[in-house]
């Protein structure tokens, strides 16, 4: 017998279009009374404005406040607002300028691209620009060339004034130091907080380190400027401080044209005004307190400025979590029946929610290493004879041959960038082509730039995995057996350690091949 299903018309409610679910995204450059004002007035502007669209959902604002503009990796809003449109949550945006949105020109095409991948445009209010409409990427890029010259010369302009007060000395500390108040545009001293300051001061000269310092103002309930945790960072931050004697060295960091902060170690001229403000520390004491941490550093063969641990021990700086990436440090362990050394994720160590991994001792990783040596001395023609005769076949011509080749079509690849935009510049071109061209061409450059890179690496790092092979072949065919750890010897082949749990790491080999052993208990 013949079954028959029968099938309900739609309703009404389900044939009607789904309204455009439509986000904002607004940003002022700093936390100043005024751009809140304007932040506040760009919310509610953009609430009405959606909201008065029938067919449009508003969804949500999504902002920066107090965030620079010409980096997309600092401002959580629109990374927020980003993740949103992952999850298919967003169909359309509304920002005011291209400006707001970023000024810098490659993140902001790359953003603009990402989002017209997921079927999200945009809407750019003061150059009426919707990228869902717009005939090519050209005036965006132009558009967004201008913002970043903008940004660019607004950060020189700053950059000359704030130097110009530095040799004035009229300067303003906006952020003092702990200890300290900023009131009516001066430093002032809060007297309780001072006294923890000379505290510290007193604990350094007595020869209590940094990390201890720390533990016992942790233990004490001592509040920190900002209500976390005392560390030996911030503590080493306090003892080195010159603020601290009233005076003030200005442009300890700088700036780069790319926007990224570093370390001023002479590239830039500094300004030291003394007298600044009111003392907490004389400068003999000061000055005693930095002698100390000189020649602590000096016994733990520790330099200011310097990636301060890599030389302090062998293992410092080499053993990586496989769980969460970050390097491990050496701490001392004591129990009922000692002390003994061990190493430990430093992820771990601050958040053990965000990193599992638990610690590993240093005997062990010195008996694994030298298992693993061993294990090589009686089976290298089984593990490195084949590498070896693989390295061998690579041939240095042919890659020199496809380099030149990749350079002459990386030109080609130019030439034909500029011809186009030469071309629809003129009129001669139509905009729709120009558009899918001028993809293609970007889609080509990386794909030859990408290839470029690989084939250089192979080149050198081929001949420099070779060498280093071959060294360890020639070694171990002489040794008879490794009895016991030697520093020189891990320095000598292992590039670093990656620890894969509490049981196993790698051995990751100089000649690039990764060993994994047993921890040996």
């Amino acid at each position: 017998m013949k079954k028959v299903t029968k099938i309900e018309p739609a309703s009404v409610s389900s044939l009607v279009q789904r309204k455009l679910r439509v986000a904002a995204y607004c940003r002022v450059s700093t936390t100043s009374e005024e751009q809140l004002e304007s932040l506040n007035a760009q919310k509610e502007h953009y609430e009405k404005y959606i909201k008065a669209h029938p067919d449009w959902e508003f969804v949500g604002l999504y902002y920066d406040e107090g965030i620079t503009g010409t980096k997309k990796e600092k401002r959580k809003g629109l990374k927020a607002m980003l993740t949103a449109c992952e999850l298919k949550q967003i169909d359309f945006i509304i920002t005011k300028s291209i400006s707001r949105f970023a000024r810098n020109t490659l993140d902001c095409l790359e953003m603009v691209r990402k989002l017209i991948g997921l079927g999200i445009f945009l809407y750019f209010e003061k150059e009426n620009l919707n990228t869902q409409s717009m005939e090519s990427e050209l005036i965006l890029s132009i558009l967004s060339s201008m913002a970043q010259d903008e940004s660019t010369s607004i950060s020189q302009n700053s950059k000359w004034s704030v130097q110009s007060r530095f040799k004035k000395g009229t300067f303003k500390i906006s952020y003092p130091p702990y200890g300290y108040a900023n009131i009516d545009g001066k430093m002032e001293v809060i007297p309780e907080k001072a006294e923890i300051v000379r505290g510290i001061f007193r604990e350094a000269l007595a020869g209590k380190g940094c990390y201890t310092i720390a533990r016992e103002l942790n233990e004490s309930n001592t509040p920190t400027k900002k209500g976390g945790k005392w560390t030996g960072t911030s503590v080493r931050g306090i003892l080195s401080n010159e603020k601290y004697t009233g005076d003030a060295l200005f442009q300890k960091t700088y700036t780069d044209s790319q926007f990224n902060r570093h370390i001023n170690s002479g590239q830039q001229e500094q300004y030291l005004v003394t007298n600044h403000h009111e003392a907490i520390i004389n400068h003999k004491d000061f000055d005693r307190v930095q002698a100390v941490i000189r020649q602590r550093g000096s016994e733990k063969s520790v330099k200011k400025g310097s990636s301060k641990y890599l030389n302090r021990y062998v293992l410092s700086g080499k053993i990586i979590c496989g769980n969460c990436g970050s390097h491990f440090k050496r701490r001392t362990h004591y129990t009922a029946k000692g002390s003994y050394i061990a190493w430990t994720c430093q992820t771990h160590i601050e958040h053990k929610d965000k990193c599992t991994m638990k610690y590993i001792r240093d005997d062990e990783i010195h008996k694994a290493f030298v298992l693993m040596m061993n294990k090589l001395i009686y089976g290298y023609k089984v593990v490195l004879k084949p590498l070896q005769a693989a390295l061998k076949t690579m041939n240095g011509e042919e890659r020199i041959t496809a380099l030149a080749n990749l350079d002459e079509r990386i030109v080609k690849n130019t030439d034909r960038k500029r011809v186009i935009t030469e071309l629809v510049g003129k009129g001669f071109l139509d905009a729709t082509f120009f558009t899918k061209e001028l993809s293609d061409i970007a889609a080509e450059a990386e794909m030859l730039a990408q290839e470029k890179k690989r084939l250089e690496n192979s080149a050198t790092g081929n001949q420099k995995q070779r060498l280093e092979l071959d060294t360890l072949i020639h070694y171990i065919v002489k040794k008879p057996e490794i009895r016991e750890f030697e520093d020189t010897l891990f320095e000598r082949f292992v590039e670093n350690i990656v620890v894969y749990s509490r049981n196993e790491i790698g051995f990751c080999m100089k000649c690039g091949i990764t060993l994994r052993e047993r921890m040996v208990n």
